[in-house]
């Protein structure tokens, strides 16, 4: 069973990455791709994010577009990611240092059992909702982007891509481009 889990879920992350490039590059060309493949775009430049509604983890639901006029963070992450827990403690404490300065958080857990994801949201002491997306439905909404597991997308105040990073992260490495981000003018 467990074979066929994994060779299912390569198939998925496969798919999605041959799905993603092609729309990736159109607006990676217009935004700077710095060390680390982390992806920063001036306000001109900027994406919008489509619209992204779905069920929390934890019950209720979530629509991105309510967060308007909020700088929101969108965490991808999965319990089975070992790379997503090396993460969870930096996501926290960048939220906690950042959410006086009208920026919220929200996860997307992707591909996981609701059991695993509530416990994995306890264990590492996540504060903020997250959206349960066990089939990467809602992820796909950001296909633009090209989300793999883990991945931070950091929208503006207008509800556009204003940085991406494809991988993990530190808190000294994401807390400065959230701050600068919620300290621009709302246009």
């Amino acid at each position: 069973m467990r074979r066929l889990v994994t060779a299912g879920l390569t198939a998925i992350v496969a798919a999605g990455a041959l799905a993603g490039c092609g729309s990736s590059k159109s607006w990676e060309k217009n935004c700077t791709t710095g060390e680390n493949d982390v992806v920063t775009c001036t306000p001109e430049q900027r994406p919008d994010a489509r619209a992204v509604t779905g069920d929390l983890l934890d019950g209720g639901t979530y629509d991105v577009g309510n967060d308007r006029g909020k700088v929101v963070v969108v965490n991808f992450w999965g319990s089975w990611c070992n790379p997503c827990r090396a993460e969870a403690d930096d996501l926290e404490e960048t939220y906690q240092a950042t959410k006086a300065s009208n920026v919220t958080f929200v996860g997307v857990n992707v591909r996981d059992d609701r059991d695993g994801a509530t416990a994995f949201e306890r264990t590492h002491g996540v504060t903020y909702p997250s959206i349960y997306d066990p089939d990467g439905a809602v992820a796909l909404k950001f296909d633009v982007t090209q989300v793999t597991t883990p991945a931070t997308l950091i929208l503006d105040r207008q509800g556009r891509i204003a940085a991406a990073l494809r991988r993990s992260t530190k808190v000294e490495e994401l807390r400065p481009l959230v701050e600068k981000i919620a300290a621009e003018e709302a246009n």
